[in-house]
């Protein structure tokens, strides 16, 4: 285990390999699941604001929850999440009918330049899972796909060599800055 700050990194995350493959899994994790995609205060406090924006994109569905002004729900197990369409696709997602594929449209948004937001920072950070101590003094940041979804990227992370804290550098720069992923790198090159 690494300590950066207040952080505790598992061995997991500089161990294992990880490559999301949407190809395969389809972005299961956007549908999957006991709850919607977690959220910190900030995002909640901003949420309104960006699906306000991506609205006319999503699914009719996903439209009439936001409508009601669900733009986030209070989970009694996670806190606060993105709602889903009954307790399934997260409604900031849209289904290809024909591909099957689940795209974000937070994220497609964010590519064409429109938002400045990419999407919530539990999802970018996709495998790893960030959790805080019941006094908020420790976080924990924690490998943890999903053995049913996440094979496919557990494969291609193996056949490519490429450490899960790689893949997702742009997630964990995003969310702890660049001085904490040059000691994450730092470290797996001394392993």
């Amino acid at each position: 285990m690494l300590v950066i700050n207040n952080v505790l990194v598992s061995d997991e995350i500089i161990e294992e390999q990880f490559i999301c493959n949407t190809s395969v899994c389809k972005g299961a994790c956007c549908e999957q699941g006991d709850a919607g995609a977690p959220l910190t205060d900030e995002e909640v406090a901003n949420i309104e604001i960006m699906a306000k924006k991506i609205y006319h994109t999503l699914a009719p569905e996903a439209q009439k929850i936001l409508e009601a002004g669900q733009f986030a729900e209070l989970d009694a197990t996670y806190g606060w999440v993105t709602p889903t369409i009954n307790k399934g696709l997260c409604v900031y997602g849209i289904k290809d009918n024909k591909t099957k594929q689940i795209h974000c449209m937070f994220e497609k948004a964010y590519n064409e330049g429109l938002i400045p937001w990419k999407k919530p920072i539990s999802c970018h950070l996709y495998p790893i899972k960030i959790t805080t101590s019941s006094d908020k003094q420790t976080v924990y940041m924690n490998y943890e796909p999903r053995a049913d979804i996440c094979k496919p990227g557990c494969a291609l992370g193996k056949k490519n060599k490429k450490p899960v804290f790689q893949f997702l550098k742009e997630a964990i720069i995003r969310k702890y800055g660049e001085e904490f992923y040059t000691i994450l790198e730092s470290y797996y090159l001394q392993k």
